[in-house]
């Protein structure tokens, strides 16, 4: 009798394509939206200053205020929701308590990430959306909009909605502008986390 094993290549790349959302599976799950998405966007990107490959997770108050937010660099040529949403709850532990103990969950976690490329749906944004929905689990928030702010533009995903200005292009092309605008002697880690 032989006993066979599947290969490991073969499980590690099923196990990640269950960890990705189409845009469907997302638009499906009932995301709340921004209520303002061009003006959310304009604020994360002045208080982070995003270049290409950055991730800001902020988190609002069922009001509309910004509670807590963070930035840090994603993994480039990760297609592994499990990765991305260890780094997603990283960051929120840091910059806010969990909500765990309440009944349902009030406050909000949306997602920017600044990238090269058009703005449209990739597979890597399918794994970004599948991080954001289980770190906002874990952590007790409600999962929020997930948005790409690429030259092009700013996208929704899941949404009909979008814009030219704010972009990436700004930043990326005049860092002395981006530089005048970061606070002076502040440390990196300071610079990169905003928390209430």
């Amino acid at each position: 009798m032989t006993i066979g094993f599947a290969p490991e290549t073969t499980t590690r790349a099923s196990s990640r394509l269950s960890r990705s959302l189409e845009p469907a599976e997302w638009t499906a799950a009932g995301i709340p939206l921004l209520a303002n998405p061009r003006e959310v966007v304009k604020d994360l990107q002045s208080r982070h200053l995003p270049t290409p490959v950055t991730a800001v997770v902020a988190v609002f108050e069922p009001e509309g205020r910004l509670a807590a937010s963070a930035s840090f660099t994603g993994s480039t040529g990760v297609v592994d929701g499990w990765e991305h949403r260890n780094a997603i709850l990283a960051h929120l532990r840091r910059v806010l308590p969990h909500d765990l103990r309440r009944r349902a969950p009030a406050r909000t976690a949306v997602l920017l990430l600044c990238r090269d490329g058009t703005p449209g749906w990739t597979e890597k944004d399918g794994a970004w959306m599948w991080g954001l929905r289980d770190a906002c689990m874990l952590h007790g928030l409600r999962c929020g909009a997930y948005v790409t702010l690429t030259r092009d533009g700013w996208q929704v995903l899941g949404e009909n909605r979008g814009g030219r200005t704010p972009n990436s292009h700004p930043f990326a092309e005049r860092p002395d502008d981006a530089a005048a605008l970061r606070p002076q002697g502040a440390p990196e880690a300071l610079r990169r986390t905003a928390a209430r």
